[in-house]
């Protein structure tokens, strides 16, 4: 319990060190490391292949 107490704590006090008492995000679409290295969130990759099947699927149909 004590650990914890502590853990919290800290957290506390970052909060009331940071600018307008916001923590940073830890999402991987708000990391500009990671948009560097070109990794996205595993929901927006999803996104995008379900768009990218979907358009070959209608030049698909298209041809036949």
């Amino acid at each position: 319990m004590l650990i914890i107490a502590i853990g919290l704590a800290f957290i506390g006090i970052k909060v009331l060190l940071k600018p307008n008492g916001e923590m940073s995000s830890i999402h991987i679409h708000d990391s500009q490391a990671m948009k560097d290295r070109g990794i996205h969130c595993v929901m927006d990759q999803d996104k995008e292949d379900r768009e990218r099947a979907a358009r070959v699927s209608k030049k698909l149909h298209k041809k036949q």
